[in-house]
Formats: structure tokens, C-alpha cells, sequence
């Protein structure tokens, strides 16, 4: 669970952001995102429940030396790419891929997080500021931060996922950038590079080709399709059926024996933080007994937060659940209907056998099938309804 607190939010004017990734959570499911379950708040705070990932980030793992082979990298790409295109189809750009970003299940399976900077792109729109984090940007966002680009779009995901699989086999990253690196630097430093620079250290010759076009200067020659990615040898063999279904085993389980984050975070909000969670039933007791008024903060508060909307996944997969169910009961009705044969009437002339009366018209049936132009509404409460006055009317 992640809380925020929303006086922090409007101190550091980070509450859009806030707020504009809970509206994109809710409208995304795949099997390699952290996907939302709730949103909710009270006085103090914003909640989003997400998944349960118990295996820790690939930052964390970094950091406790562990080595990540080849096949490491290559399912890592295939989960990955597969949740980018995913995002692409969905119209949003994560922008900060990372490995502090991609969260491991408890089997080893990679998981992107964080929506917080990450952006909608409509049609041919382009993203243009300079969003991210430096070391894993892409050199088109910062060419566009210096006026030589009209913007950015969906590859820029990419490149980043090319950055941090290099990062996370060698140890390094591809391109020494820095918080304080400048744009122009960076644009020096990329535009002198070689072919090379692309491919870790010891890096088989197979899986050179894979960071090489990941790692590609020009965005239109990039990876940034599953179709591209599996046009890579070294990826050609896996079956992405599987690989989106979790029956490929990775190579690396984290431990179950221990916490797969470093334990100071969670002391630290016991600690440090000045508004602990566990203290929380107390204090919001407390402030309500003091509350006379409205303060300014709260009015900015309630005023930014007026279409916010609690969000329960449970519910939401109930409602397509029966969505579906109707759906497919009407197209069953509509079917036997259009089968069935119904009657039509057809006018006929008949003269009056005396010769001196008036032609009558009578109607004549047929036998043509008519099909109904009417479209059925109907739910699963109507037809409960309709069965029960049924069983009543028998009784009586």
C-alpha cells in the first residue's frame, strides 16, 4: 500500500501528478505492471493498494551483488517489451523506466511501476518536456529540451529498457550521465559514440544485436514492437504465449527467507516520519474533536481533490463480469429469434362474384421468415423477475 500525504502533495505542487497516475492505473491490466486495486482517502492522506510483489526491485538486487545471466536479460526484455507495448496500445508513455521501477514477483517475474511522470499521447501527439531520470533518458528528449526535436513519443520507453538491462548485467550504464549532466553534454556524448558503446562487456554475440537496437540512436530504427523484439535470434525462441501466461521460469528467484528491501525504509517511517501511520486512528480522532472550521490548506485540498474518485478493482471486474453475461444472453435471444419462422401478413384481392360489389382485401398468411429489427434489452434481473411472477402464478 502507498499513502500520501496531501498537504505534502500541495506544498511540493505534486498533487496533479498524484492524481493523474491513479486515472491511469485504473484504466490498465496486464500481467508485468503493478496493476491498482483500490484507491481511497481520508483527511490526511491518498491510498492506492496495488499488487502484491514480495521479490523486491531490480535497484535493491543490484546492490546485494547478484549476478544476472544472459537469460535473465532476455526474459527480462520479453516481460518488459511486452508490458511496453502494452502501455503503447493504451496510448501512455511510462518515461521512467529504471530498475528502482521494475519490481520482481516472488518467482522473478518483472513488473514496471510507477506512473508518476508518465504521460498520455492521443493520435500524433508528442510529448516535449523533459521528464525522467537522467542516466536512462532517451537522446531525442533531451535534443527536444534543446529545441532540435518537435518532440518525443512511445520509444523512448525503450531505450530506457535498453539502459537498464545493459545496467543490470554489467554494473554500469552505456553513457556516464549524471543528475548534473547537461543536455548539450549529453548530446555530445551520444552523438560521439560508437556502435560499441551499445554492447556490456562480455556480452554474447547473439545478445549484442538485442542492445544494439534497443540502444539506437535514431528512435524510428529502434526496438519498440514484440514484433521487432522477436525479430532479435536470441529472442526468436520464445513463446510469448507462455512468457504472458508466466510459464517460463526465470532464472533468478529471490530469497523467501528474508524482506527483498532494505529494512531502514520501513524504520524510517516509523521513526522519522512526523505522521506515522500506526499513530493515525489517534491523531484523526484528535484533530476532528479540535476541527471548528475550514482552514485555507483544507478549502486548496477539497478543491483539487473534488474529482477524485475511490476505485475498487473487485467491483469493477464484478461489473464486467456481468456485463459479458448479458451480453451473451442477448446475442443467444437474438439468435433462436432470427431462427424461428414467423408469420406474415399479406394483403390479397378478391372480387366480388356478383360483379357489381366493391374489391375486398382480405389478409393472406405466409410462410416467410421475418426477422425481428428490434433490438432485446434484457438483464439478469429482468429475467429473475419474470421467473419468479411465473413461479407465483402457479402457485395461486
Amino acid at each position: 500500500m502507498k499513502y500520501m500525504q496531501k498537504s505534502r502533495c500541495i506544498e511540493r505542487d505534486a498533487l496533479k501528478n498524484v492524481l493523474r497516475e491513479m486515472e491511469i492505473l485504473t484504466t490498465l491490466e496486464h500481467p508485468f505492471l503493478v496493476n491498482l486495486w483500490f484507491s481511497f482517502q481520508d483527511e490526511e492522506d491518498l491510498f492506492m493498494v496495488s499488487d502484491l510483489l514480495l521479490g523486491g526491485d531490480l535497484r535493491y538486487h543490484l546492490g546485494q551483488d547478484v549476478k544476472f545471466g544472459e537469460n535473465s536479460i532476455k526474459l527480462f526484455a520479453c516481460e518488459i517489451g511486452s508490458a511496453l507495448e502494452y502501455l503503447q496500445s493504451e496510448h501512455i508513455v511510462h518515461r521512467d523506466i529504471k530498475p528502482e521501477n521494475i519490481l520482481l514477483d516472488e518467482e522473478g517475474h518483472a513488473h514496471i511501476t510507477d506512473f508518476n511522470i508518465a504521460a498520455t499521447l492521443h493520435g500524433k501527439k508528442l510529448a516535449s518536456s523533459l521528464s525522467g531520470t537522467k542516466p536512462y533518458i532517451a537522446p531525442e528528449v533531451y535534443l527536444c529540451s534543446l529545441g532540435e526535436c518537435a518532440g518525443y513519443s512511445y520509444p523512448v520507453d525503450w531505450w530506457s529498457l535498453g539502459v537498464t538491462l545493459y545496467e543490470v548485467m554489467s554494473r554500469c550504464r552505456p553513457y556516464d550521465i549524471h543528475s548534473g549532466t547537461t543536455p548539450r553534454e549529453v548530446r555530445s556524448m551520444v552523438m560521439n559514440s560508437t556502435p560499441s558503446t551499445a554492447i556490456p562487456p562480455k556480452c554474447s554475440e547473439q545478445l549484442s544485436v538485442l542492445f544494439q537496437r534497443l540502444l539506437c540512436i535514431n528512435p524510428d530504427e529502434r526496438i519498440t514492437t514484440v514484433k521487432k523484439l522477436k525479430s532479435i535470434p536470441c529472442i526468436s525462441r520464445y513463446n510469448f504465449g507462455m512468457i504472458l501466461e508466466k510459464q517460463i521460469r526465470p532464472p533468478f528467484t529471490p530469497p523467501k527467507d528474508r524482506l527483498n528491501c532494505d529494512p531502514t525504509f520501513e524504520l524510517e517511517e516509523m521513526i522519522v516520519e512526523p505522521n506515522p501511520l500506526h499513530r493515525k486512528p489517534r491523531r484523526l480522532a484528535k484533530q476532528r474533536s479540535l476541527r471548528t472550521s475550514m482552514t485555507i490548506e483544507d478549502t486548496e485540498i477539497s478543491r483539487q481533490l473534488q474529482h477524485f474518485k475511490c476505485y475498487n478493482r473487485e467491483k469493477e471486474l464484478e461489473r464486467r463480469e456481468m456485463e459479458r453475461k448479458e451480453h451473451d444472453w442477448e446475442q443467444e435471444l437474438i439468435k433462436a429469434m432470427n431462427a424461428s419462422t414467423i408469420p406474415a401478413i399479406v394483403p390479397a384481392m378478391v372480387t366480388d362474384r356478383d360483379g357489381g360489389g366493391e374489391l375486398l382485401t382480405v389478409p393472406m398468411m405466409t410462410t416467410e421468415r421475418r426477422r425481428s429489427s428490434c433490438k432485446l434489452n434484457i438483464s439478469p434481473v429482468s429475467i429473475q423477475t419474470r421467473l419468479f411472477s411465473g413461479q407465483a402464478d402457479t402457485g395461486s
